[in-house]
Protein backbone atom coordinates (compact mmCIF):
# COMPACT_ATOMS: atom_id res chain seq x y z
CA UNK A 1 0.00 0.00 0.00
CA UNK A 2 0.98 4.02 -0.22
CA UNK A 3 0.14 6.62 1.37
CA UNK A 4 -2.10 9.08 0.13
CA UNK A 5 -2.47 12.91 0.71
CA UNK A 6 -4.43 14.00 3.48
CA UNK A 7 -3.30 17.51 3.98
CA UNK A 8 -1.61 20.46 1.40
CA UNK A 9 0.00 22.26 4.49
CA UNK A 10 0.28 26.26 4.36
CA UNK A 11 2.55 27.90 7.51
CA UNK A 12 1.36 31.70 8.06
CA UNK A 13 2.38 33.87 10.85
CA UNK A 14 -0.65 35.68 10.69
CA UNK A 15 -4.35 34.09 11.87
CA UNK A 16 -4.93 30.75 10.16
CA UNK A 17 -8.28 31.25 9.45
CA UNK A 18 -8.04 34.67 7.58
CA UNK A 19 -5.40 33.15 4.86
CA UNK A 20 -8.12 30.35 4.77
CA UNK A 21 -10.72 32.34 4.00
CA UNK A 22 -8.91 34.03 1.36
CA UNK A 23 -8.33 30.37 -0.29
CA UNK A 24 -12.25 29.52 1.16
CA UNK A 25 -12.88 32.43 -1.82
CA UNK A 26 -10.67 31.94 -3.95
CA UNK A 27 -11.66 27.85 -4.42
CA UNK A 28 -15.36 27.65 -3.38
CA UNK A 29 -14.57 25.35 -0.64
CA UNK A 30 -15.90 25.95 2.73
CA UNK A 31 -13.70 26.24 5.77
CA UNK A 32 -14.40 23.23 8.50
CA UNK A 33 -17.45 24.06 10.52
CA UNK A 34 -15.52 24.22 13.72
CA UNK A 35 -12.79 27.25 12.64
CA UNK A 36 -12.94 29.65 14.18
CA UNK A 37 -10.71 33.33 14.18
CA UNK A 38 -7.86 33.10 16.34
CA UNK A 39 -7.57 29.04 16.26
CA UNK A 40 -4.01 27.91 15.44
CA UNK A 41 -5.12 26.06 12.44
CA UNK A 42 -7.79 25.91 10.24
CA UNK A 43 -8.83 23.94 6.94
CA UNK A 44 -10.49 23.66 3.57
CA UNK A 45 -11.94 19.94 3.03
CA UNK A 46 -11.93 19.10 -0.49
CA UNK A 47 -16.10 17.86 -1.29
CA UNK A 48 -14.36 15.48 -3.97
CA UNK A 49 -12.38 13.57 -1.74
CA UNK A 50 -9.14 15.25 -2.24
CA UNK A 51 -6.50 16.55 -0.07
CA UNK A 52 -7.17 19.31 1.78
CA UNK A 53 -5.76 22.27 2.59
CA UNK A 54 -4.21 22.87 5.70
CA UNK A 55 -3.71 26.50 7.31
CA UNK A 56 -1.17 26.54 10.67
CA UNK A 57 0.05 29.08 12.38
CA UNK A 58 4.24 29.31 12.67
CA UNK A 59 6.15 31.62 14.61
CA UNK A 60 8.82 32.29 11.30
CA UNK A 61 8.28 34.23 8.31
CA UNK A 62 8.35 32.92 4.49
CA UNK A 63 12.18 33.65 3.35
CA UNK A 64 12.07 32.29 0.15
CA UNK A 65 10.06 31.46 -3.25
CA UNK A 66 7.53 28.81 -3.17
CA UNK A 67 8.91 25.37 -4.00
CA UNK A 68 5.74 24.50 -4.62
CA UNK A 69 2.08 25.86 -5.63
CA UNK A 70 -1.07 25.98 -7.46
CA UNK A 71 -1.80 26.50 -10.98
CA UNK A 72 -5.26 27.82 -11.39
CA UNK A 73 -7.28 26.92 -14.47
CA UNK A 74 -10.27 29.78 -14.27
CA UNK A 75 -13.98 28.07 -15.33
CA UNK A 76 -16.36 30.20 -16.08
CA UNK A 77 -14.04 33.67 -16.32
CA UNK A 78 -10.78 34.66 -18.20
CA UNK A 79 -7.70 34.88 -16.60
CA UNK A 80 -8.24 38.89 -16.30
CA UNK A 81 -11.33 37.97 -14.72
CA UNK A 82 -10.21 35.39 -12.38
CA UNK A 83 -6.84 38.08 -11.68
CA UNK A 84 -9.04 40.90 -10.86
CA UNK A 85 -11.37 38.53 -8.60
CA UNK A 86 -8.00 37.71 -6.51
CA UNK A 87 -5.97 41.23 -6.03
CA UNK A 88 -9.81 41.87 -5.47
CA UNK A 89 -9.54 39.07 -2.46
CA UNK A 90 -6.34 40.42 -1.02
CA UNK A 91 -3.67 38.82 -3.68
CA UNK A 92 -0.68 40.40 -4.95
CA UNK A 93 0.26 39.94 -8.59
CA UNK A 94 4.40 39.26 -9.03
CA UNK A 95 4.40 39.01 -12.16
CA UNK A 96 3.32 38.74 -15.56
CA UNK A 97 3.83 35.64 -18.16
CA UNK A 98 1.06 35.83 -20.59
CA UNK A 99 2.24 34.90 -24.24
CA UNK A 100 0.91 37.07 -27.34
CA UNK A 101 -0.72 33.78 -28.11
CA UNK A 102 -2.97 34.05 -25.16
CA UNK A 103 -0.65 31.03 -23.11
CA UNK A 104 1.26 31.72 -20.54
CA UNK A 105 0.12 32.63 -16.69
CA UNK A 106 -0.07 35.19 -14.20
CA UNK A 107 1.94 34.67 -11.02
CA UNK A 108 -0.48 35.91 -7.98
CA UNK A 109 1.06 35.68 -4.24
CA UNK A 110 -1.95 35.29 -1.68
CA UNK A 111 -2.10 37.80 1.69
CA UNK A 112 0.74 35.75 3.39
CA UNK A 113 3.22 35.59 -0.02
CA UNK A 114 2.50 32.14 -1.04
CA UNK A 115 2.81 32.86 -4.98
CA UNK A 116 0.11 30.84 -7.03
CA UNK A 117 -0.59 31.01 -11.30
CA UNK A 118 -3.57 32.09 -12.73
CA UNK A 119 -3.23 29.91 -16.79
CA UNK A 120 -5.76 30.72 -19.34
CA UNK A 121 -9.42 30.41 -18.51
CA UNK A 122 -12.18 28.38 -20.38
CA UNK A 123 -13.19 31.57 -21.46
CA UNK A 124 -10.17 32.45 -22.98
Amino acid sequence: MHPTIRHITFDCTGDPYDLAQFWSAMLGNPLADDDKPGDPEALIADPAGGPGLLFVRVPEGKTAKNRLHFDLRPTGRTRAQEVARALSLGARQVADRTRPDGGGWVTLADPEGNEFCVERGDLD
